[in-house]
This record gives C-alpha cells, structure tokens and sequence, in this order.
C-alpha cells in the first residue's frame, strides 16, 4: 500500500516530554480510561488522512492544508492516496480520527466494510465538500453514515450567504455568518442531523428553488463514531476564508475525540407531528 507517516516528533522525545505532564493531569484534571484529557484536543491522537478521487477539489493541496496544522497540535498523522488503507486492520483499529479527501471513484466491498465497521465502533470521520459526501455515489450505507449526498450546485462558482444557526455548539461559537464565492451545495440530507449552519439558495440559476434552506454544516453519529461534515472547499482557496477554515478545524477536533468524549445528543428531526 502506499502511504507514509509524518511525524516531527520521534516515539521517544514525545514519551519524555508528555509522561509527567499525563500524571499530573491525571491526577488534578481527571483523565478518560485512555489517558487523554476531556478537554477536546488533538494532542497524542492518531489521525488518518485519505486522498484522491476527482482532482478538480484540489485533494493534495488541502492534505498540505490541514495535515501540518493537526500535526502541530500534537497528533500523529498518516497520509494514504489509496482505499486499500482501509484493509490495514492494526491502523483502523489504532487510529482516532478519519479525515477522507476523495470524491467520486469507487470503492470496494471490502473496503466500504471496512470504513464503517471502524467508524460504528468508534472512530471519528471528519471530511469536507465532495471529499466526504460525493465521495461513492453507489454505496447507499456510506451516505447513510454521512447524512448527507451532494446532488447540485447551481450556477457553479457564485457568491452565497453561510448562515451559523446553532450559536452555542462548540464548532460554531461565537462565529458570525459569513460570505462565500464557492459552490453552493445542494444536498439530499438526513432529516435527523444536528445542523449548525445553513445556506439559503435564491432563484437565479434554478428558479424552483427559489428561497430553499439547505445544511451546510452539520454533525451526527454513526453507531460509536462522531461524524463532521462541511460542504465548503471547493478548492484550496475555500479555506482562506477564516470562518470556512475555523469551523474545519473545530469540527476535526471534535469528530477525534469520539472514542474519549461524551455521546452528543444529534438527532434534531426537521419533521415533527
């Protein structure tokens, strides 16, 4: 397979520098079974990152985004441009955290299996735009752990509004709406997801939509494992924009404490009685 790890920091420099400061916290803090800190953080997680697809969404160029910043706050990162990565049982069932670039392709049986069973039993997966939610457009179960499946976006590349409606969750607070010049996705969506920001779609390129709130960002469970989507990043230059880039971020952190922190309550139906 071909993948390689990065690290800067060797097995035993990190050993040393973290040891005493894990009892410590272990002791005034209070530590998961694990010995990671509640407090949500990347530090000493272990991070898979998994690229290819349809070039067009700069896959390698947002790898060189995300993978030094998460390496920075502590995480081991390993980067693979091949689905077999998903057959490498030790890896997923050492890993804490799943970040998938790819959009369109396929995958195989064994594969998708493998993906889900890691994610159910308590992996994390974070992802973005195509790279998370047009990534297999035949395997039905791999958009039921999503929530999600892009279906249009009007008018390509336009200006749009990204509106935060959820002020108190952690991956948006203290966020302010914000504008975009991207795709605006249109998505099919699960009902139940809990929605922390949407986008309201006007008439110009498809009058019938005219006025339409759709999710843009939003988190869920699959099973045990924590489940981040954000439709923006089209491109690399998606993540320039602060707010597109913070809320990424955020919901990285928090998708890889999903073997470590408390179950979320997420179902949020849009359909009630």
């Amino acid at each position: 397979m071909n993948h390689r790890t990065i690290s800067r920091r060797s097995f035993l420099e990190k050993m040393v520098i973290t040891s005493a400061a894990t009892l410590l916290s272990t002791k005034i803090l209070g530590q998961t079974q694990y010995g990671k800190s509640k407090t949500p953080s990347l530090q000493d997680k272990s991070v898979l990152m998994v690229w290819g697809g349809w070039d067009g969404h700069e896959p390698r160029k947002c790898v060189d985004i995300f993978a030094p910043w998460i390496e920075k706050q502590g995480a081991t990162v390993t980067i693979s441009d091949t689905l077999d990565i998903y057959l490498n049982q030790d890896l997923m069932n050492s890993v804490d955290l799943i970040i998938q670039i790819w959009t369109m392709g396929t995958i195989t049986r064994e594969q998708e299996r493998a993906l889900l069973q890691a994610v159910r039993s308590g992996v994390g997966i974070a992802g973005w735009h195509g790279g998370l939610a047009d990534s297999f457009r035949q395997n039905t179960e791999y958009q039921f752990m999503i929530g999600g499946q892009w279906v249009a976006h009007p008018g390509g590349v336009i200006d749009y509004k990204v509106n935060i409606v959820d002020h108190n969750d952690p991956v948006t607070k203290g966020i302010s709406d914000f504008n975009m010049r991207s795709e605006q996705y249109y998505m099919h969506v699960d009902p139940n997801v809990k929605v922390l920001a949407t986008t309201t779609f006007n008439g110009d390129h498809a009058d019938w939509i005219d006025g339409c709130v759709v999710p843009v960002v939003w988190k869920k469970m699959y099973g045990k494992g924590r489940v981040f989507y954000n439709s923006l990043g089209h491109q690399a230059v998606d993540f320039n924009v602060p707010e597109a880039l913070e809320i990424t971020k955020r919901g990285i952190v928090w998708a890889a404490e999903s073997k470590y922190g408390p179950e979320e309550k997420w179902v949020q139906p849009a359909y009630r009685d």
